[in-house]
C-alpha cells in the first residue's frame, strides 16, 4: 500500500471535502431556497445536505470496493503475481481471498470514517449518537458489492476493457439510479429495479436509519441487511473458487 499511500489518503481526505462542498454549499442551497425541508420520503423531511450524505459515505465505500477489486486483483494474478508466491507457502487460496478481504476493509474503515468525520463537520449528521454505525453499514455495502467483483476479476486472464466496462456501465448506473440524490420513489417504475439490486440504495438507506431516523418498516430494514449479506457470502465463495481454479490449491 506504501506504493500509493498518498493517493489513498488524497482520496479519502479530497472526495469528501469535493463532494460535501458541492452538495452542501452548491445543490443544497438550491434545493433549500424554499425554506421547507426536504421530503425524504415517508414522511420523514430532513435538509437536503442530511438526506444525501449517508448515500455520500455509502458510495465512498463502493468506489473503493471497485478500485481494490479489478486491477489490484487482475495484477495478483497478471502484472505483479504477487499471489504466487504466498501460494506457493502452506497458505491456502482461500487464505489469500481472506487476506484481500481483511486489507481493503482496511481500507474502507479508513475511508468511511474518515468521510464521517467531515460529515460531522460539515453538519450532516442529525444523530451522532446513532449515525456513527453507518460506517459499518457502508463497509456492509462495499464488501457486498467487492467481493463479487474479486471473483469476476479473478476469472479474467486478459484485460480487454472489462474494468472499464464495469465502471460505465455498472458502478456509474448504481451511483446515479440508487436513491442518491433522490428518493427511489421518484423514478419511473421502468428503472427503479436499479435501485432494488443495488448494493448501493440497500447500505444508503441503512445509513438513513441511523444518520437521521428515516422511517421504513423494519421487515424492509431486515431486507436491506440480508441482501448484502447474501451478495457478500455469495461473492466470497465464487472468489474461493475462482481463486482456487487459478492457483491450484
Amino acid at each position: 500500500m506504501r506504493g500509493y499511500g498518498w493517493t489513498v489518503l488524497m482520496t479519502a481526505v479530497g472526495t469528501p471535502l469535493v463532494y460535501l462542498f458541492g452538495m452542501g454549499v452548491g445543490l443544497a442551497s438550491l434545493v433549500d431556497t424554499s425554506g421547507a425541508a426536504f421530503d425524504a420520503g415517508n414522511g420523514t423531511s430532513v435538509s437536503y445536505l442530511s438526506f444525501v450524505a449517508p448515500a455520500l459515505l455509502a458510495t465512498a465505500a463502493i468506489m473503493v470496493a471497485s478500485e481494490e477489486n479489478t486491477y489490484t486483483v487482475m495484477g495478483g494474478f497478471k502484472w505483479h503475481r504477487t499471489y504466487y508466491g504466498p501460494n506457493a507457502s502452506p497458505l491456502s487460496s482461500g487464505q489469500l481471498v481472506d487476506g484481500h478481504l481483511i486489507g481493503f476493509s482496511v481500507r474502507l474503515l479508513i475511508t468511511t470514517g474518515t468521510y464521517f468525520a467531515f460529515l460531522l463537520a460539515f453538519g450532516a449528521v442529525d444523530r451522532p449518537a446513532t449515525a456513527w454505525l453507518m460506517i459499518f453499514t457502508a463497509i456492509l455495502g462495499g464488501v457486498a458489492f467487492g467481493l463479487p467483483l474479486m471473483a469476476f476479476s479473478a476469472s479474467l486472464e486478459e484485460d480487454k476493457g472489462q474494468f472499464a466496462m464495469v465502471q460505465r456501465f455498472i458502478v456509474m448506473p448504481l451511483f446515479l439510479f440508487s436513491g442518491t440524490f433522490f428518493p427511489l420513489e421518484s423514478l419511473p417504475g421502468a428503472i427503479r429495479w436499479i435501485g432494488w439490486i443495488s448494493p448501493l440504495w440497500h447500505s444508503t438507506e441503512l445509513g438513513r436509519i441511523l444518520s437521521y431516523g428515516y422511517v421504513e418498516p423494519p421487515a424492509l430494514t431486515a431486507v436491506h441487511l440480508a441482501y448484502l449479506l447474501l451478495l457478500a457470502v455469495v461473492g466470497w465463495l465464487l472468489a474461493r473458487r475462482n481463486f482456487t481454479r487459478r492457483l491450484g490449491k
